[in-house]
């Protein structure tokens, strides 16, 4: 299992939601630009972003950020507010690594269907999206956690294997910035339903300890750790030993 750094960005300022509450916000005294560098001088291969304005369909953000990412060696996993075929195609051919799909995905039945198909050359555009599952009491949440969906949660999940997408980044909302361990029994249930999910946990790994428990569910890609860095709980240090023995590579 490989730890990805993740930096969640406010109006240009690196930020942690609680539970996604944009009323609830912790800032932090650093930028964009040396957060990233930072884990890119550890080591770090895979860094995640998301642009919560976007998220709101607000894109303020968007040329600072694109800025950014366009100078950075780094391999990018980004999201906030990609809610159409073209923005995707934009992010892949400028060199995004993975694209985060959330509320598109949800709202949208012909948006999924539409991204199984399209390939570019040797580009099979699936290979590089990540389907963004909130989930808050087994209900899925979309639109920066603020609607809901009645699509249950493994009839989504399926929907998507159908169409050939296999990567998931599940969030447990109820976990979320409050450093109070991760939501094991959710991402067990998704595991334990289909061999095949490549899935990425997050929310509410506040320790290294939180993370061994992940790794042992066995088959957990990958997960996103964000607040816990910013508060000291994992270090930098913590999270490069830990890659350099995990057998996944980008």
């Amino acid at each position: 299992m490989y730890i990805i750094p993740a930096i969640d960005v406010l109006d240009k300022k690196v930020v942690r939601l609680r539970e996604g509450n944009y009323d609830d916000v912790t800032t932090y005294d650093i930028s964009l630009e040396d957060q990233i560098e930072k884990y890119r001088a550890n080591g770090t291969e895979l860094v995640h972003i998301i642009d919560l304005n976007g998220a709101k369909g607000d894109f303020s953000n968007q040329e600072y950020l694109f800025d950014i990412i366009r100078k950075t060696e780094m391999k990018i996993q980004y999201g906030g507010g990609v809610r159409s075929i073209e923005k995707v195609k934009e992010l892949i051919d400028a060199g995004i690594f993975r694209v985060i799909v959330g509320t598109q995905a949800i709202t949208n039945p012909e948006f999924l269907e539409e991204l199984s198909v399209l390939n570019e050359g040797k580009v099979k555009y699936a290979d590089h999206i990540v389907i963004a599952i909130d989930v808050l009491d087994e209900v899925i949440k979309y639109s920066g956690w603020l609607e809901s969906s009645p699509i249950k949660l493994i009839e989504y999940i399926d929907k998507c294997l159908a169409l050939g997408f296999y990567r998931f980044l599940c969030t447990d909302i109820s976990k979320d910035g409050k450093l109070g361990g991760a939501g094991v029994e959710l991402y067990q249930k998704l595991l334990d339903h289909s061999p095949i999910i490549k899935l990425i946990g997050s929310g509410g790994i506040s320790s290294m300890q939180d993370i061994q428990v992940l790794s042992d569910l066995g088959r957990m890609e990958s997960c996103v750790v964000g607040k816990a860095i910013y508060e000291n709980r994992i270090t930098i240090e913590e999270i490069q030993d830990w890659n350099l023995k995990s057998l996944i590579r980008f």
